[in-house]
């Protein structure tokens, strides 16, 4: 039998098909040159959706690439909710959208078996929930309870679920795109470290200009977003997986990945002293794993073949931002993760020695 290994988002591959990963060529010019015809018709698409988001959208279709999961964080009212229709819509994927509230039950997530009358007697049939689609919008996560959002835990990481003992496999692709208010948290239950760390990406969703707010009043009667058509098929959308795997990723760059994760951690020789100061811990294995795969996609989405060094600042925010658990020091002195986590991408050098001097010149 085959020995089945999974990726970071939780897709299964053999061990044979990933020394076939490793051993493909580098994409060529015109390899690039289609992902990037295919990438910019789905942004367009989203970008006429959601209007003034266009960093936003580039992160989130980064993380589709990455065939990670995501969180998206903002205020009532920016879109979230939509940009996740939106991308159903054009990708034409099987799309359900859960409403986390505090009385949702696992079984209404995964689905229960129900005892049914045939022929042959009564039987326990086992009725899908909606967890079995593509791309499962989890909306307003945190107002469920830790047990109801427990459910999604086997589901992100392996693509299945298992009800009474009887393991059920999930479509693939599978996406779960997930949403949380940042204010109004009486009654919520905060996202364990357990399960935030199972989402590639947490973005936070901001605020759009008065420009924008402008052409959405005179353009869009109710604020409803123009009607979609599909923009990828399942194919084309394969094939983007496909060239996203086959993205260079240097040794330095990998390095680099590897140092700026350890320098998260207080306990780490290479760590800062704001991180000392400030960080209770630091990301874990799982984070090196999703900013490389990241960085990959974001090479692709730029239209390079091999993976840089600003790829991997980009994505870093994002890939870090809900791995870091900091200390009651930083609470009290209003320091942030994003203050931290761009401390320790200006002190991490891209290069781990120095060049000698003769070298440089």
């Amino acid at each position: 039998m085959t020995e089945i290994e999974t990726t970071q988002s939780g897709q299964s591959i053999s061990n044979a098909s990933r020394e076939n990963h490793f051993t493909q060529t580098l994409l060529t010019p015109s390899e690039v040159a289609e992902a990037g015809k295919l990438l910019q018709k789905l942004l367009g698409g989203l970008e006429s959706a959601i209007l003034g988001q266009g960093e936003l959208l580039e992160m989130v279709v980064t993380g589709l690439l990455s065939r990670g999961h995501i969180l998206l964080e903002g205020l009532p009212g920016l879109g979230k909710t939509e940009i996740v229709k939106s991308l159903s819509k054009l990708l034409g994927l099987e799309f359900r959208r859960i409403q986390f509230t505090p009385d949702l039950l696992p079984s209404d997530i995964l689905g229960t078996p129900i005892l049914e009358d045939h022929s042959s007697g009564r039987n326990l049939v086992f009725h899908r929930g909606p967890i079995f689609a593509n791309l499962v919008l989890a909306d307003e996560i945190n107002r469920a309870t830790p047990k109801t959002q427990s459910a999604l835990l086997e589901a992100m990481s392996e693509t299945r679920v298992t009800v009474m003992g009887e393991s059920h496999q999930l479509p693939l692709p599978f996406f779960v795109l997930a949403t949380q208010n940042p204010i109004e948290l009486e009654g919520t239950y905060p996202l364990p470290e357990a399960q935030l760390d199972r989402f590639l990406f947490k973005v936070d969703v901001q605020n759009i200009s008065s420009e924008t707010l402008e052409e959405i009043v005179l353009t869009r009667k109710h604020g409803i977003a123009p009607k979609l058509d599909e923009a990828l098929n399942h194919s084309e959308l394969n094939k983007l997986f496909d060239l996203a795997d086959r993205i260079h990723l240097p040794k330095a760059v990998g390095n680099y990945i590897a140092r700026i994760v350890s320098g998260t951690h207080p306990s780490s020789p290479s760590s800062s002293e704001e991180v000392r100061r400030f960080v209770r811990f630091g990301a874990s294995p799982r984070a090196a794993i999703a900013l490389s795969a990241a960085s990959r996609s974001a090479a692709l989405l730029s239209g390079k073949p091999n993976v840089g060094f600003e790829e991997v600042r980009g994505v870093a925010y994002c890939v870090l931002n809900h791995r870091l658990l900091l200390d009651y020091q930083a609470r009290l002195e209003g320091c942030t993760r994003r203050t931290v986590i761009e401390h320790i991408l200006e002190n991490i050098p891209e290069v781990s020695r120095e060049i000698p001097p003769d070298v440089k010149m």
